[in-house]
């Protein structure tokens, strides 16, 4: 029981981020009906860009908004370059590649600058494990957990309480009304990409002391947050955290019980199981248009 505890606490950490990353694909298609493939990127470079920063001297915790900075104005640069014209071009597909090229360029800028190895980051916090329920866990850990939980509540804050927040809901909720009246739609598109690559880099600095941190890191976790994203549902929220914590739990359990080389099928099934069932996720809902 300690065992499975330690691998549930583990799993739920792991989890965490890929909700984070996921919920910045939320973010974007809720205004825009676009998603970003290049988030895992985005928590790439927020990861070394962090690392330089510590190796600076900046302290863990003030180098965590230089590196939110930093991910909002990359996110904008990629809804600028990328995915504005392809949706004033209206291409249905142009986006996709569009994201997926920059993605692509800002992974061969980061082998050029920080190299092909894999860096260590030095831990803000002590690595001796603490007991929790009988189980070890790394403090690490636990401020992965909080510091998820916190930003994920942080942005709906935003959006419930403040009056930008609102111009992204009514944005999500109808493009063409919000523009009517007198929202501008094409800026709310700008802030949403700059929101989700700031909730990436969070992600990567927030990750960043329990792995490796390099050029090649934020392709995985990327794509296993589309994953979560889908599981899940693009529209929920709380959808997005459970499916965040099943893929995180399955893959710990499965590579401990099982075998390391099998810990990434679990989701892959569920991936399938979903979108034969429920494609539009465990918590999503179906949109249904009038014609």
């Amino acid at each position: 029981m300690q065992i499975l505890t330690q691998l549930v606490f583990s799993g739920i950490a792991l989890g965490m981020i890929y909700a984070v990353i996921a919920f910045g694909y939320q973010l974007t298609f809720a205004t825009s009906d676009t998603l970003n493939f290049g988030q895992g990127e985005a928590l790439m470079l927020g990861a070394l860009v962090g690392l330089t920063l510590v190796g600076w001297g900046v302290n863990y915790w003030l180098m965590l908004p230089l590196v939110c900075l930093f991910g909002a104005f990359q996110g904008a640069v990629v809804e600028r370059i990328g995915v504005r014209p392809a949706i004033k071009m209206k291409s249905e597909f142009g986006w996709i590649m569009s994201t997926i090229a920059l993605g692509i360029i800002f992974k061969n800028v980061a082998e050029n600058v920080w190299g092909r190895d894999d860096l260590r980051f030095p831990s803000p916090l002590p690595e001796a494990p603490l007991k929790v329920l009988g189980a070890n866990v790394l403090p690490m850990e636990l401020l992965v957990i909080v510091g998820a939980v916190g930003m994920m509540l942080a942005v709906e804050f935003f959006n419930r309480k403040t009056i930008y927040g609102k111009a992204v809901v009514a944005t999500f909720n109808d493009r063409d009304a919000a523009k009517l009246m007198g929202i501008n739609t094409g800026l709310v598109i700008t802030f949403s990409y700059a929101l989700s690559s700031l909730t990436a880099s969070f992600a990567g600095v927030l990750i960043a002391p329990l792995t490796l941190t390099g050029a090649t890191m934020g392709a995985v976790l990327g794509l296993k947050a589309f994953a979560v994203a889908i599981i899940g549902g693009l529209t929920s929220g709380m959808g997005i955290i459970v499916g965040g914590i099943i893929l995180g739990v399955a893959e710990t359990t499965t590579g401990f019980y099982l075998s390391t080389g099998y810990k990434d099928v679990p989701g892959l099934v569920l991936l399938l199981i979903v979108l034969a069932v429920k494609p539009a996720g465990l918590f999503g809902k179906t949109a249904i248009k009038k014609v």
